[in-house]
């Protein structure tokens, strides 16, 4: 039963992240395009668009927490931080030494570890202690 709860979760946070990507990629690629904002602060601003969304869907729908929000978010947000810097730090060190000459695809390259990482953090930091 844990192996399909997990694969459930997995799903739910993965659909969850679409959606959290398609906010923080709009916002961010708005900031560096329209605003012409630099690549740290569109990042950091697109990301806490998607924190905002991403709090509330797995707090409710994929991890079901029973405890109250303000138990969880604390715990959340500190997750966030933690992944979001190890994220920042990939994205910078990609920006520097990448072949590739298009930062977009290290911002997408970026997010996608922060998936990976977040969903553990999460899944047994976070809402675990509730298992």
């Amino acid at each position: 039963m844990p192996k399909k709860t997990t694969f459930l979760q997995l799903i739910k946070y993965g659909i969850v992240g679409v959606s959290n990507t398609l906010i923080s990629m709009i916002v961010i690629f708005l900031l560096l395009k329209i605003a012409g904002m630099k690549d740290g602060p569109a990042n950091l601003i697109g990301y806490i668009a998607g924190l905002i969304n991403s709090f509330i869907w797995n707090r409710k729908w994929t991890f079901r927490s029973r405890t109250s929000w303000r138990q969880t978010f604390v715990p959340f947000i500190i997750m966030f931080v933690i992944c979001y810097a190890l994220q920042y730090g990939l994205l910078m060190w990609l920006n520097e030494y990448s072949t590739s000459y298009d930062k977009y695809y290290n911002h997408l390259i970026g997010m996608a570890f922060f998936t990976i990482i977040n969903f553990l953090a999460n899944k047994f930091i976070t809402f675990g202690k509730e298992r």
